[in-house]
C-alpha cells in the first residue's frame, strides 16, 4: 500500500532531477554563446516534457530492479539449503545432514571461557547465530521435505511458516492465504476509488482497474494450481537463468514482483501518461486545460503549511519549558506536574469534545441495553 500511496506524494522529487536534467541536456547540446530555450516558450516546455518522461521512467525501471534485487537477496529456503526447485526429499534430507555437520550449534566452540568478559560476549553472541542459521536450516528442510507444507510455502513464502501450527492439508494453506489475500485486494480496490472520488488518478483510470484484476486472477492461478505458471516456468525463469545464472522465481517471489510492478503502471499511468497528451503550444505543460504542474505547487503550499506547524510546536515547547523552569531539578514536582496537566487535558479537552460525549453515551446506553434483567451500574 506504501507504494499507492506515493501516487499521492510522488512529484516534487522527479521535477527536481528533470530541471537538472534538462540544465545538463542544454549544457551539452547547446554550444557557448547561442541562446538556450528560455522557460515559457513552446520549445522549452517540449524538452521538459520529453525529459520528464525519461526521467520518471528510469526511475520506475530502477524501482522493478531495486525490488528484484531484495528478493534475490532475501534468497529462500531453496538457495539457503543449495538445492534446485526439483529437488527430491531424499536430495534435500542428504544436503541437510551436511549442513547440519559444517553449522551444528554444538561445532562453536566456546572459546571466551578465559578471555575475560568481552570474549564471553563474544562467544556468546556466535553461539546464539549458529543456533538461530541451524533452526533456519532444519525449519527448511522440514517444510520442504513435507509436500503441503512445501506447497504453501513456494506460493505465500515464509508467512506460511507461522501457518504451520494449524494447517495441516494443502487446502488449509490454501484458505488461509486466501485470508490475506481478499483483504488485499479489497484495501486496494477501496482506495483507487477513493481517490478517483477525490479527483486523483483521473488519467487511465479505467486501465488501473485492469491490470489490478490481471494481477488478481494472475495471484489467484499461482496460488491455488498444482503447478508453477506456464509463463514463469517456460519463459521468464529459463530466460533468467540462461542469462544471469541466478536461481529461478518462486512463486511468491513472482506474485511479489508483479504487485511491484502493478504499483508501478499505476505510478507510470499518474506520472507519463498525462504528459503524452499535454500540449505545449503554449509554452507550459497543459493536459486538458490543467497544468502538469499545479501538483508540485499544491505540495508546496502543503509543505509550508506543515513547517509553520512545526514552528508553532517548537514555540509551544519552548513556552512550556519556559514555564517549568523555576522547577527545574525536582523530578517529583515536576511528575506531578505533568501528571496534572495530562489529567486537565484529559478532563478539559478530550472528555468536553461533543463527539467524544456522543461516543460515550452511545457506548454507555449499548452496555445497559445488553445488560441482564436486574443488573445495577453501568459496567
Amino acid at each position: 500500500m506504501s507504494a499507492l500511496l506515493s501516487l499521492l506524494g510522488w512529484s516534487f522529487l522527479p521535477n527536481l532531477v528533470t530541471g537538472w536534467a534538462q540544465s545538463l541536456y542544454y549544457g551539452i547540446t547547446i554550444r557557448a554563446g547561442d541562446p538556450k530555450p528560455q522557460p515559457g516558450t513552446p520549445r522549452w516546455a517540449e524538452h521538459r516534457r520529453r525529459i520528464h518522461i525519461i526521467v520518471v521512467t528510469l526511475y520506475l525501471l530502477y524501482t522493478i530492479y531495486e525490488a528484484d534485487y531484495e528478493l534475490q537477496q532475501a534468497g529462500s529456503f531453496y538457495t539457503d539449503l543449495g538445492v534446485p526447485l526439483s529437488a527430491t526429499d531424499r536430495e534435500i534430507k542428504s544436503r541437510f545432514r551436511r549442513l547440519a555437520a559444517l553449522f551444528h550449534p554444538d561445532k562453536v566452540g566456546a572459546t571466551g571461557g578465559a578471555g575475560g568478559n568481552a570474549a564471553g560476549s563474544s562467544s556468546n553472541s556466535q553461539a546464539a547465530d549458529a543456533n538461530a542459521y541451524f533452526v533456519h536450516l532444519k525449519t527448511a528442510a522440514d517444510t520442504l521435505t513435507d509436500p503441503a507444507r512445501r506447497f504453501a510455502y513456494e506460493r505465500f513464502g515464509p508467512d506460511s511458516v507461522a501457518w504451520q501450527a494449524r494447517c495441516v492439508t494443502v487446502r488449509d494453506f490454501v484458505v488461509r492465504g486466501a485470508q490475506a489475500l481478499v483483504p488485499y485486494y479489497v484495501t486496494a480496490a477501496v482506495f483507487m476509488y477513493a481517490l478517483g472520488l477525490f479527483g486523483y488518478l483521473n488519467w487511465g483510470r479505467y486501465e488501473r482497474w485492469l491490470v489490478l484484476a490481471v494481477l488478481f486472477v494472475f495471484e489467484v492461478h499461482t496460488v491455488t494450481r498444482p503447478g508453477m505458471p506456464a509463463v514463469l516456468d517456460k519463459m521468464v525463469n529459463p530466460l533468467l537463468t540462461r542469462l544471469t545464472g541466478r536461481a529461478p522465481y518462486l512463486q511468491f517471489q513472482a506474485i511479489a514482483l508483479a504487485r511491484k510492478l502493478s504499483a508501478t503502471v499505476y505510478i507510470a499511468f499518474s506520472q507519463i501518461g498525462p504528459l503524452f497528451v499535454a500540449d505545449t503550444s503554449t509554452g507550459q505543460l497543459v493536459v486538458k486545460g490543467r497544468r502538469a504542474d499545479d501538483e508540485a505547487a499544491l505540495r508546496q503550499g502543503l509543505e509550508r503549511l506543515e513547517m509553520a506547524a512545526q514552528r508553532l510546536d517548537a514555540d509551544a515547547a519552548r513556552l512550556l519549558e519556559t514555564e517549568m523552569a523555576p522547577f527545574a531539578g525536582d523530578e517529583e514536582t515536576v511528575k506531578s506536574m505533568w501528571a496534572k496537566v495530562r489529567e486537565w487535558l484529559v478532563q478539559n479537552t478530550i472528555r468536553s469534545d461533543p463527539m467524544v460525549r456522543d461516543a460515550l453515551g452511545r457506548s454507555f446506553a449499548k452496555r445497559r441495553m445488553d445488560a441482564p434483567v436486574g443488573a445495577k451500574g453501568n459496567r
